[in-house]
C-alpha cells in the first residue's frame, strides 16, 4: 500500500480536522472546538492532529480563513457580477442569502458568536463588515449612484441581512421569496423585471403560484 496512503488513512487529514472543528464550531460555540474531543469525534488519536496543525491555534486560524474565504468572499464576487440593472445585480448579491454554497449564514452566526469572547476575531469581523459593505458600495456606484447613496444603501442592504442572521429569523422559502421584489426595490430604488426575478427564482429551484 502507497505509505502516504496508510499515513492519511491513520492520521486522517488537514480537510478532515477542519471540517470536525466547523461541525463543533456550529454545534457548540467556540469553546467545543478543542484537539482532545475532535479526535474522539474522529475516531483518531490526539497526536494524529500534529501532523496537519502546530497547534489549536492554527486550527482556528484554518477557520477564520474557511469563513472569510466563503462568506466574503461570495459577497464581493456576487456584488461585481455581470447585470445590466441595478435590480438585477442586487438578484446577484441575494444569491447569497439562499444559496448556503455560497454564503453559510449558520457559519456566519457562529463567528459572530466568537468575536463576543475574542478581540481578534471581533477585529476579523470588522473587517469583514468593512470589506463586503465596500463592495456592496461599489455595486451601487457602478450604477451610478453618488458616494454616500451608495454607502447607505450598502450599509441598508447589508446590515439588514446580518439582522436576519443575529436573530436567526426563520421564514418559509416561499415566504421570503414572495417578499424578495419588494426587498430588491426597497434597496436600489428599482423595480425588478419580471424576467430578471424569473431568472432568479429558476437559480433557487422556486416556482411562483
Amino acid at each position: 500500500m502507497d505509505q502516504s496512503l496508510s499515513d492519511s488513512g491513520w492520521r486522517g487529514s488537514q480537510e478532515g480536522w477542519l471540517e470536525a472543528a466547523y461541525d463543533s464550531l456550529l454545534e457548540s460555540g467556540i469553546d467545543s472546538v478543542k484537539i482532545l474531543p475532535l479526535a474522539k469525534k474522529l475516531n483518531l488519536s490526539r497526536t494524529s492532529f500534529y501532523w496537519f496543525f502546530k497547534d489549536r491555534e492554527e486550527l482556528l486560524d484554518g477557520l477564520v480563513s474557511r469563513w472569510r474565504e466563503k462568506n466574503t468572499g461570495s459577497i464581493v464576487k456576487q456584488s461585481q457580477a455581470y447585470a445590466e440593472t441595478l435590480a438585477e445585480a442586487m438578484l446577484n448579491v441575494f444569491d447569497c442569502w439562499l444559496d448556503s454554497r455560497l454564503f453559510d449564514s449558520k457559519f456566519e452566526f457562529a463567528v459572530r458568536s466568537w468575536a463576543l469572547q475574542s478581540e481578534d476575531i471581533l477585529q476579523e469581523v470588522q473587517e469583514a463588515d468593512r470589506t463586503r459593505m465596500d463592495a456592496l458600495a461599489g455595486m451601487f456606484k457602478r450604477f451610478g449612484h453618488p458616494e454616500i447613496g451608495a454607502d447607505v444603501r450598502a450599509r441598508t442592504t447589508y446590515l439588514v441581512q446580518i439582522g436576519y442572521i443575529s436573530m436567526q429569523s426563520n421564514e418559509s422559502v416561499s415566504l421570503r421569496m414572495k417578499r424578495i421584489p419588494e426587498y430588491i426595490a426597497i434597496y436600489t430604488g428599482e423595480t425588478p423585471q419580471q424576467r430578471e426575478l424569473d431568472r432568479f427564482f429558476a437559480r433557487h429551484g422556486y416556482k411562483p403560484d
